[in-house]
């Protein structure tokens, strides 16, 4: 498949590196073009994560179902984010994670064996990549600690700051399962906060 226009994911590169043509040439003659329908997969927990998985259109979940069959959404992959099991990207194991489409989704997926080649010819991705890590990080320190310590109206404030355009493209049930609340509860929250 053709690679699509490349303009997003260039500029969300450009975030922290810069790139001369050859660079984005060479960047974007490794990327694969996936799309995504509505409702499939790109990953099931169990299998391993093969590829870093750019959103050039759509959205995705990414979650955990427990015994019980209960979904807990670990965090969404709008466009112009970066989405994988990033522990099974990196070890090769078995991904914690399911990943799939809310939406008609277009991705642009580099594989792990491509990224090594990327590394070794342009070095500098190594810094790209070590931010996206870094900032990941930081985002899942930031979710645990406000599991901990926030309300869950704080944290419906934060996710409606995180991903102001999901909130039309999710479910209720979806954002309760993301904030660790009941859909009813997040009902009582949002009138509460429509009446302010």
């Amino acid at each position: 498949m053709q690679l699509p226009d490349p303009t997003l994911i260039l500029k969300n590169v450009s975030r922290h590196i810069q790139l001369n043509l050859n660079e984005q040439e060479y960047f974007l003659s490794l990327l694969q073009t996936r799309e995504l329908p509505r409702k499939s997969y790109l990953l099931r927990q169990g299998e391993i994560c093969r590829s870093e998985n750019f959103v050039l259109k759509g959205c995705l979940r990414a979650y955990t179902t427990d015994e019980d069959g209960t979904e807990h959404i670990v965090m969404f992959g709008p466009q112009d984010w970066w989405i994988s099991d990033l522990a099974s990207f990196l070890s090769q194991r078995p991904a914690t994670y399911t990943i799939d489409a809310l939406e008609d989704t277009t991705l642009l997926q580099i594989s792990k064996t491509d990224l090594e080649k990327l590394y070794g010819k342009i070095p500098k991705f190594e810094r790209f990549f070590r931010l996206l890590l870094q900032n990941a990080f930081v985002a899942q320190q930031d979710r645990i600690q406000q599991n901990l310590s926030f309300t869950a109206e704080l944290r419906y404030l934060d996710f409606i700051k995180k991903y102001p355009r999901l909130e039309q493209l999710v479910s209720q049930k979806q954002i309760a399962s993301y904030l660790g609340i009941t859909p009813v509860f997040l009902s009582m929250i949002r009138r509460k906060l429509s009446r302010r």
